[in-house]
């Protein structure tokens, strides 16, 4: 993380840590509300009950504030997407997958406002947001980890492959449909379509396209004799 955006000190007692808390909730409220090229440090600490001093003992301008919130978001999502992704004896796999799923959806629609928000900050040229990189591969370490214990299940031939696979293809959809919110399609259909996407990729066996039809070959047989038939 750059110099300009760490923060400028971490908070150690809980009375610095609620002070920490109200910012980065007022900034979400303001992000949320105005979008990022309105929001500003001073129009923070009024919704945080701060003084702007306050603000910058902790955080030194506007990105900063920006990029802290958005490690917290990705933050908070892993670790409501983590409680589900946990293994339960006995589960079968469509359970289990139907499980993750429904939670990935969750904890996208939980705060999707901000984190609409949050992408759209990402023309201010923020720095590669490591937090949600780490809770991508968090949650990808999970997943795997199910893929492992059904293996017998399942056709896959590569856990990590198909958790790598089956996390970015559900992230694209859960995006479209929870953030981008196309009227046509409402979020319960599609995760049920999600669902059955996700199995039908790991226990569906690939069918080997034949070379020719029986029917095929004996129209050519019978082709062939009379091609020759003629020419005799």
């Amino acid at each position: 993380m750059t110099t300009a955006l760490a923060p400028r000190k971490s908070p150690r007692q809980s009375r610095s840590q609620a002070t920490v808390d109200a910012i980065l909730d007022a900034t979400a409220r303001v992000l949320v509300e105005r979008g990022h090229a309105a929001t500003n440090t001073n129009l923070v600490a009024e919704r945080a009950g701060v003084s702007v001093g306050s603000l910058y003992q902790y955080f030194p301008n506007k990105l900063a504030l920006i990029n802290a919130l958005r490690a917290r978001h990705a933050r908070d999502m892993t670790a409501s997407m983590e409680r589900e992704f946990q293994r339960r004896p006995g589960e079968t796999f469509r359970a289990t997958l139907t499980r993750v799923i429904q939670a990935s959806v969750l904890a996208h629609q939980v705060d999707a406002d901000l984190h609409r928000a949050l992408q759209q900050c990402e023309e201010l040229g923020l720095p590669d947001d490591e937090a949600h990189d780490e809770a991508h591969a968090k949650i990808q370490q999970l997943l795997r980890d199910i893929l492992i214990a059904h293996r017998d299940e399942l056709v896959i031939t590569s856990p990590e492959l198909a958790a790598f696979t089956l996390m970015h293809a559900l992230h694209g959809m859960i995006h479209a449909v929870v953030l981008d919110r196309p009227g046509s399609v409402s979020v319960k259909a599609a995760t049920r379509e999600m669902i059955r996407l996700a199995h039908a990729y790991l226990t569906t066996r690939e069918v080997q396209p034949r070379t020719a039809r029986p029917a095929v070959q004996a129209a050519t047989r019978v082709l062939m004799r009379a091609s020759r038939s003629i020419s005799e």
